[in-house]
């Protein structure tokens, strides 16, 4: 290895420490011990270009340990991304920084993914995989590797330890991802100490069994063997690779090598001098880079932007080559294609028969793909039931990476973060989907998405007890309310064909934020006053005589017709009555206060709302004087209408809740 490479190493060790001591607060023993396997990987293998981040056949990479993240500044330092100057690393994990504790997708030029939930990284990075092997399949010409471009992800014990990974990497062998590559930093070190007290499998074997290559690099300060191992990796074109590198966390600290108390707190000032010591560096320096490192990355970006534009070349004769393929290209990496959908009738057009929206939801579906071919999904192992298939465009597979339906199995989990990852890689537009009631799994990385801002699209069907005999373990309650509380995140539970029409265009025209559309199992008939309406989140569906009516009744997806039948009775009985149908919350609290009041005028007290979920949330819109007719139990097995009825999510009820609002 050249004194260059040592010197490199070295210089990102020591700013990483001192990153971490100046915030007295981070983690600095993953950059410490995996610093060789990064710089080896970005200097001499990793095809990226700091002056163009966005660059569409860059390598990817992904730091999944995202408490390590003081490691990846000091390569997006080093390395030149976007100005990411000396004093951002001096404000690492400060109010503003774009240094924050953990790497945030789009604060920080350079970072491909959010992480810091351990293992999110590793299925984001399938997810990433995935994409590319997709988008090859469909841009590639003899000549033209247009999409030709590996993922990278670097993570440790935790995220071995982690669910998600078994999931995600199960998938990515059983397709055979093989420009997946996994870095593996086995220090053998968790926060509680030596990993052996909970995790004494042989992770390598575990990876053999999901069709992994395997190979490992037993001293991680090698970059020789660490460049042997990446080029292996590289060279296998049938499996995804595992490198594991065995490492010694707080590597080069004398009293922190090696220990649990390196993983997540500041070395010490004293610990830090001796780690400079230690490495044959001025201990009295502090946020020091030799010139001589800059200019050796500086010299590798020159390479690498030599290497795009030669790509640019390629793409510019593929463009004149195949016309039609750069037109394709152009839609699918277009943010603003699903907004012509706007203008389709045959899109909006609306069947009269009833229909469970969890039907109409695969209608809509097999009609957006007509109008974007970046539109890709599936579901985890629940297509039939979520009628997510795609009629006539294929499986993806092994065989198969040009296919648009997706097959996730049953990995929730996972499946969500790898529709993330696909987002995130660009050029398509996912969704993911299961039932309900399992969104419960997949929150952790819908949380992610919101977080990111990537409108990846959740399809969860089986919305209420109308799941029937399956029982409360699949009947949904407090999942709307969960949803609905996470920031940057629209959730939609549509009545019918139009209100469902309107989710699913609200959903693929999002451009920073992720969209959930829940569904029935259950027939719903197509009600006469639903709208575009809908799109503005909440709406009039059925309005009163008088400005301000004297009851509201509010209501979403299935519970909407409940709403407008104890309408017609009340107003035989002399009492004007409004609907509202509120099939977004998340979005009416978008709009306007003047279109608020207009819709719910605060002059009219006496509310009811009408919802087959919890209760929680309708608050702030019935107030003080208004009832309910929710579901704050679990359900039961039973028949759906048995169970509509046993828990009193009937028009008999929403009438007896009404008066008894308007007798107060």
């Amino acid at each position: 290895m050249s004194d260059i490479d040592v010197m490199s190493v070295n210089a990102i060790r020591a700013l990483a420490a001192d990153t971490v001591q100046k915030a007295n607060s981070g983690h600095p023993g993953l950059p410490l011990g995996a610093a060789p396997m990064a710089y080896e990987l970005w200097a001499n293998f990793m095809k990226h270009n700091p002056k163009n981040p966005n660059w569409a056949d860059r390598d990817r990479f992904i730091l999944s340990g995202g408490h390590g993240s003081s490691l990846l500044y000091s390569l997006l330092h080093i390395f030149g991304y976007g100005d990411l100057s000396m004093e951002d690393m001096k404000n690492f994990r400060q109010w503003g920084s774009l240094t924050p504790g953990h790497p945030e997708y789009g604060h920080t030029v350079g970072v491909e993914a959010t992480t810091g939930p351990l293992g999110a990284g590793m299925a984001m990075a399938v997810g990433m995989a995935m994409a590319e092997a997709h988008l090859a399949s469909r841009f590639n010409k003899e000549g033209y590797p247009v999409v030709d471009h590996y993922t990278y992800v670097l993570g440790g014990d935790g995220c071995m330890m982690e669910g998600i990974s078994y999931e995600a990497f199960s998938l990515a062998g059983t397709l055979k991802l093989s420009k997946l590559i996994v870095l593996y930093d086995s220090n053998k070190i968790s926060i509680e100490g030596d990993t052996d007290i909970a995790f004494q499998e042989d992770v390598k074997k575990r990876f053999e069994s999901f069709g992994f290559q395997t190979l490992v690099v037993e001293d991680g300060n090698n970059l020789e063997e660490i460049a042997k191992a990446i080029a292996e990796a590289k060279a296998d074109t049938t499996r995804p690779t595992m490198i594991t590198v065995r490492t010694k966390i707080g590597h080069g600290c004398p009293a922190k090598e090696g220990t649990a108390s390196a993983h997540g707190e500041p070395l010490g000032v004293d610990n830090v001098r001796a780690l400079k010591e230690n490495l044959g560096l001025d201990p009295e320096k502090e946020f020091y880079v030799p010139q001589e490192v800059y200019d050796n990355a500086a010299k590798i970006v020159e390479k690498n932007q030599a290497a795009e534009d030669a790509w640019n070349t390629m793409f510019q004769e593929y463009r004149e080559k195949f016309p039609e393929m750069a037109k394709l290209w152009d839609d699918m990496h277009n943010p603003e294609a699903a907004k012509a959908l706007a203008d389709e009738e045959a899109y909006w057009a609306i069947d009269d028969k009833a229909d469970a929206t969890r039907n109409i939801s695969g209608k809509m579906i097999n009609r957006i793909k007509e109008y974007l071919p970046g539109f890709i999904g599936g579901s985890a192992d629940l297509a039939p039931s979520n009628k997510t298939n795609m009629s006539e465009m294929g499986d993806y597979s092994a065989q198969n990476y040009s296919g648009r339906n997706l097959h996730f199995g049953v990995r929730e989990l996972a499946m969500a973060a790898i529709g993330n990852g696909m987002t995130l890689h660009g050029g398509l537009r996912p969704y993911v989907s299961t039932f309900f009631v399992f969104s419960d799994y997949v929150k952790p990385m819908a949380r992610l998405s919101s977080l990111m801002g990537t409108p990846l699209t959740y399809v969860f069907t089986h919305d209420s007890i109308g799941v029937g005999e399956d029982g409360p373990t699949h009947e949904p309650i407090e999942q709307l309310a969960m949803l609905r509380s996470m920031p940057n995140f629209t959730v939609y539970r549509p009545a019918d064909m139009m209100e469902t029409a309107v989710a699913w265009y609200y959903a693929v025209t999002s451009q920073k934020t992720p969209t959930a559309l829940v569904l029935t199992r259950q027939n719903l008939p197509q009600l006469a006053g639903t709208s575009k309406e809908a799109l503005k989140g909440g709406y009039i569906v059925d309005d009163s005589e008088k400005a301000v009516p004297e009851l509201i009744i509010m209501a979403s997806g299935s519970e909407v017709q409940l709403a407008i039948e104890a309408k017609e009775t009340l107003k035989q009985e002399g009492v004007d009555v409004r609907v509202v149908s509120m099939p977004s919350m998340d979005v009416f609290e978008q709009q306007s206060e003047a279109y608020k009041e207009q819709v719910l005028p605060k002059a009219c007290r006496k509310r009811v709302a009408v919802e087959a979920l919890s209760s929680f949330g309708w608050g702030k819109y019935v107030g003080l004087d208004g009832g309910y007719v929710t579901m704050d139990t679990f359900g039961a097995s039973a028949p759906a209408n048995v169970l509509f009825q046993q828990f009193g999510i009937t028009t008999a009820h929403v009438l007896e809740v009404a008066k008894e609002v308007l007798a107060k």
